[in-house]
């Protein structure tokens, strides 16, 4: 049982006993004391001031006498107000830590048949152009809540939806048949992703042209946009193809297994996948489906122009358009119809869609839709509604060429990671293939961790110089403290040390501060599942990293003589590298054991 769990239940025994109060063990939420007051664990004794009829100083130190009487763990305490500050009896933080030390996959819960399931929906790109910078924030979100959420103990299903028609997926079809000279990725010598990428941004080129050139024949810019000859053919190219044109599908095929190709390979770099991958191709059809299956039941409306509509105004939001005057449809039609083969291919219990927050009202209206056309999560779904990712030369747009591309984002992470590390002198002696493993984990974990250790909700500047930093808030920091550790361990195994008996020892100021943040892990863990908030995890380990840093500053570890305290200080260091690895692990980074 851990040290949080054992002072709850003897806090729920003293209030019944003192007070006659039936108090959950599970209400008795003990607090970190804070650094500027003696003492390890905080209570807040306000709820049982009501029914001791006494000041809250008299409640904390009643109960504060009877945990020193009654629970050996206690060992004094002192009140602030209504807060009661308990001091630990020093031998027993050292059971804590063999505690640690003994427990499987410390701090995270494994999943049963009966668990909730929940899906979480990352990526989504379209195939129109490479993955971004804006599309790696959300796939590590996405990442790193499914495995925070299977960390707590739930199924989790990983799901991808690709946006692999419409309007803007002709556009580069149009642009490659214009001017593509049957050009393939083999030829050009890129990734399929990128190539397309480059005929996306060639259509917007001759578009903007052609609209200034209809501007300077008098038109105003929305006239020249839909009188645009190059847009009108899109637009036809759209229309073919839901007419499933076997040449425009040929093409679309063709082109989509190109962009396929790239994303894997990014995906397969960035080490994230997928346990099902949707495709809007075939969920659109099941959208209109259900539209229609709606407008039969009056739960939608059609209008003159033959378009049907969904009104909202009894929820205080306004009409929404499901299918266009020509029966094409938008994307809530597309979203109706995921929903609806997810439904039949999972018992959901819980769906989280990672979307930025420009779409907080689209997930409003679907919401409202799912839970009126009968899905039985629709009105619960989750929105992980996260902020905008700019460098710091401003925003990226995908039609002017102007994002920072993934996989090149990548590259120059890991050349800066091999830079540094190599003025620091970290990566003498090692072989090539050990320095490319090595830099790759270091670019690669700076990179996620930089974007991960933010509040989800904020929006955020990513500093590619700053995240590889090996001093401060960043991921080498943390790499490079689990690798020190580890370098450690390997000495103490090398001298033949080992992590003996050390039960009796009473630790330290500094043993017990990182003992008690080691006993953190599994709140930590279970607050960042309940809050969705990667963040969380991403600010315990770096302050974990930092304890651990202090802690090996101060005591000696090696060259230790008394072998009790020498084993205690080997368990602290083997539990912190394996939480930190744990921790890191949740954030989809690998730790490297030598740097």
């Amino acid at each position: 049982m851990s040290l949080d769990n054992i002072i709850s239940e003897a806090v729920a025994k003293a209030v019944k006993e003192l007070y006659g109060v039936d108090a959950a063990p599970s209400s008795i939420t003990p607090q970190t004391t804070r650094k500027d007051f003696e003492g390890n664990l905080t209570i807040v004794v306000f709820p049982w001031v009501k029914a001791a009829r006494k000041a809250p100083e008299a409640v904390g130190k009643e109960i504060g006498d009877w945990l020193v009487e009654n629970e050996p763990a206690v060992d004094r305490y002192n009140v602030v107000k209504g807060f009661l500050n308990l001091v630990i009896e020093p031998t027993f933080w050292s059971s804590v830590l063999q505690h640690i030390l003994e427990t499987k996959d410390y701090g995270t819960v494994n999943s049963t048949e009966e668990s909730p399931l929940v899906m979480i929906e990352y990526s989504s790109p379209n195939t129109n152009k490479p993955l971004h910078l804006g599309h790696v924030r959300n796939i590590l979100l996405g990442d790193s809540l499914s495995r925070i959420l299977g960390a707590c103990g739930n199924r989790v299903v990983r799901t991808n939806i690709v946006n692999d028609r419409g309007i803007h997926i002709c556009k580069s079809m149009l642009a490659w048949q214009k001017w593509g000279d049957g050009v393939t990725p083999e030829k050009a010598g890129k990734k399929g992703d990128h190539l397309i990428g480059d005929f996306y941004v060639l259509f917007d080129k001759h578009f903007k042209a052609e609209v200034k050139e209809l501007m300077e024949k008098g038109m105003s810019e929305d006239e020249a946009k839909n009188a645009s000859p190059l847009m009108a053919e899109a637009r036809e190219m759209l229309r073919r193809w839901e007419a499933r044109d076997p040449e425009i599908r040929s093409l679309w095929e063709m082109m989509n297994s190109w962009v396929y190709a790239g994303f894997d390979e990014t995906y397969d770099r960035m080490g994230v996948g997928f346990d099902k991958i949707y495709y809007e191709s075939s969920t659109y059809l099941k959208g209109k489906e259900k539209v229609l299956e709606g407008l039969e039941k009056g739960l939608m409306y059609r209008k003159d122009d033959g378009s049907v509509w969904a009104d909202l105004t009894s929820d205080g939001l306004d009409h929404k358009l499901l299918l266009r005057s020509d029966g094409t449809s938008v994307y809530m039609t597309q979203d109706i119809g995921t929903a609806q083969m997810r439904f039949a291919d999972y018992p959901i219990d819980r769906m989280i869609y990672v979307v930025g927050n420009e779409q907080n009202y689209h997930f409003q209206v679907l919401s409202l839709l799912l839970d009126r056309l009968g899905f039985q999560w629709g009105k619960d779904l989750v929105h992980f509604s996260y902020g905008m990712v700019e460098l710091p030369e401003g925003k990226m747009k995908s039609r002017e060429g102007t994002v920072v591309d993934a996989d090149d984002l990548m590259d120059e992470m890991v050349t800066t990671a091999r830079t540094v590390s190599s003025e620091r002198g970290q990566l003498e002696g090692a072989s090539e293939e050990e320095v490319k493993d090595i830099t790759e984990m270091v670019g690669l974990g700076a990179l996620k961790y930089f974007l991960l250790k933010v509040d989800p909700r904020k929006n955020m500047t990513f500093n590619p110089k700053e995240s590889i930093d090996f001093n401060g808030n960043t991921g080498p920091f943390i790499q490079y403290t689990h690798a020190r550790i580890r370098s450690v361990l390997r000495k103490a195994a090398d001298e033949g040390f080992t992590t003996g008996e050390f039960i009796t020892v009473a630790p330290g100021e500094r043993e017990i501060a990182l003992i008690q943040r080691l006993a953190d892990y599994p709140s930590t863990v279970a607050e960042a599942g309940n809050s969705l908030s990667p963040a969380l995890i991403a600010n315990y380990v770096y302050e974990l990293a930092k304890e651990y840093n202090q802690f090996y500053h101060d005591c000696s570890i090696l060259k230790e003589s008394d072998e009790s305290k020498r084993s205690l200080r080997l368990a602290l260091s083997e539990t912190t590298a394996r939480t930190i690895a744990s921790a890191m692990g949740l954030l989809g980074i690998r730790v490297p054991d030598r740097m």
